[in-house]
């Protein structure tokens, strides 16, 4: 007798369909895994005889075999655990699934039959609901996962003895809350993870800065002495993004989901990730690949911000390697069976010391540092990575005065003011490929950055003098709507450039070590 039922495999983001089919035949006793399962797939086996016998139920002594299909895609993982027990179930006449409605299955059982959570529920359910599978049963834990897309028939299973209770009584099992509601945890607030704008004493351009990077979701660059305040301004940056949207809320929710990182039992991510690899960090976990091609950070951070701390201390490969991403907002991991593609629109935070010994720009300290190994130390960011970077900020130690000195702003009264940015940049944007001021594509300037005479001749004249190159130029423009768009103007005017072309202006013309 054949069975069959559905099932999911991750293959990068969204993942692939499978259809899981058991079939039952005279012979020596055994089951055989087909359709290129890997060592946790066909070690299934085992953990499926054991669970059935423990859970009441008769192993077939029969030979069994269990076709994974698609056969072309690699089976990677134990979430077919569940599925593979159900459908020998379905083909030695234990229970029946035939009934018309189209089932996915997804869980890893353990030897007593209880059902485990597994990884890439929220892309499984998202896949199914696409290919018209209206019914779903997933591992209890992963439940608030799965129903985040409010559609189709979805239920939280504990054993394997409960999925079969259903299976045989799906209509009344639908219609029982019992399996539908579940606890949805609070909500955090944010300033109480990276602290409050208002913690940062001085620093007004630093913190216009910020204003501007989080409206306009430029890239950012820190540099100054240790003890300056860079790291601390950088992990304040979250606190003035309001929360995502529901859609971008599911993509970020499904990329943790994929990669193991979403907490069991919580439902859809509500802040933008904030990511902070060490410097020590490989290129797959930069970037992304490695055995199984999994995400790296850069798409980790996706709709959120990266933020390389002291960033000339990462190898110099791995900076470089960043371009792509950031030009292409996605990475593509290239691989003699596949190619797999992630998503990675990330804002890029990093920040870095004058020198390498960390002294220059400091008044009460000397710099011993030669000419040759300050501008050797700046070399391992590259100019085309600091070109990619719209903001520069020179960051010095501020006084004891103004340390214990009058709080300014918190984050709650500069996140209105960028949350209004973000409204006007989305009816701006409206129909587009973007959101972002920054993401504005070159043949688009004209139509939403034009420039009158005036700001045209400033910028004629900041070029010269900078030696900005083209992408420089673009990135003054961008900077200079957003400063606009703070200011409430539709209109680009000559303070909006003139301010933009202060934050652009280190790493041009001038070398960044001579701001001490």
């Amino acid at each position: 007798m054949l069975a069959e039922i559905s099932s999911h495999a991750l293959f990068g983001l969204e993942g692939r369909i499978l259809s899981i089919e058991a079939d039952l035949r005279r012979g020596i006793p055994g089951i055989d895994i087909v359709g290129l399962p890997d060592s946790a797939v066909r070690e299934s086996k085992e953990r499926v005889r054991v669970a059935i016998k423990n859970s009441g139920f008769i192993f077939p002594a029969q030979r069994i075999v269990v076709n994974l299909a698609p056969a072309g895609i690699k089976k990677v993982g134990a979430s077919f655990d569940l599925p593979i027990a159900i459908a020998i179930l379905a083909a030695s006449g234990q229970i029946d699934i035939n009934n018309g409605k189209k089932i996915m299955v997804l869980g890893e059982l353990n030897l007593s039959g209880y059902v485990q959570p597994i990884n890439g529920v929220l892309s499984a359910v998202g896949s199914g609901l696409e290919s018209n599978i209206s019914m779903f049963l997933v591992p209890y834990k992963n439940l608030l996962e799965a129903v985040s897309f409010k559609k189709g028939n979805i239920l939280g299973i504990s054993s394997l003895k409960e999925a079969v209770n259903i299976l045989k009584d799906i209509d009344n099992s639908i219609k029982s809350n019992r399996y539908i509601n579940i606890a949805i945890p609070g909500k955090n607030n944010i300033c109480e993870q990276y602290g409050d704008l208002s913690d940062i004493k001085g620093h007004r351009v630093l913190k216009r800065a910020l204003e501007i990077a989080a409206a306009g979701r430029h890239n950012l660059f820190l540099f100054g002495p240790p003890g300056s305040g860079k790291t601390m301004a950088a992990k304040r940056l979250p606190t003035i993004f309001p929360p995502v949207g529901r859609k971008e809320s599911i993509e970020i929710t499904k990329i943790y989901s994929m990669a193991g990182l979403l907490s069991l039992g919580s439902g859809l991510i509500t802040q933008r990730p904030f990511r902070m690899p060490h410097h020590s960090a490989s290129h797959e976990g930069l970037i992304g690949g490695g055995k199984h091609s999994r995400p790296g950070e850069v798409t980790l951070a996706h709709k959120g911000i990266l933020f390389l701390d002291e960033a000339p201390e990462f190898r110099q490969n791995l900076l470089q390697g960043l371009r792509e991403p950031i030009e292409n907002r996605k990475v593509t991991i290239v691989r003699a069976e596949k190619n797999i593609l992630y998503p990675a629109s990330f804002q890029l935070i990093i920040t870095s010391n004058p020198c390498p010994c960390g002294n220059l720009g400091r008044d009460e300290r000397v710099c011993y540092c030669s000419t040759r190994e300050i501008q050797a130390y700046w070399k391992r960011l590259g100019g085309a990575l600091l070109d990619r970077i719209d903001i520069r900020v020179p960051v010095k130690p501020v006084s004891i005065e103004k340390m214990v000195g009058e709080k300014g702003e918190t984050s709650e009264q500069v996140r209105e003011r960028v949350t209004t940015v973000i409204e006007i940049q989305a009816v701006r944007f409206k129909d587009l490929s973007f959101n972002w001021n920054a993401h504005i594509p070159p043949g688009l300037m004209e139509r939403f950055c034009n420039l009158n005479k005036e700001c045209a001749l400033i910028l004629a004249k900041a070029t010269q003098k900078l030696s900005l190159s083209s992408r420089a130029c673009h990135s003054i423009i961008k900077v200079a709507r957003t400063i606009a768009d703070l200011d409430g103007s539709e209109s680009i005017l000559k303070v909006h450039i003139l301010e933009a072309v202060q934050h652009r202006r280190y790493g041009e013309d001038d070398v960044f070590w001579s701001y001490g």
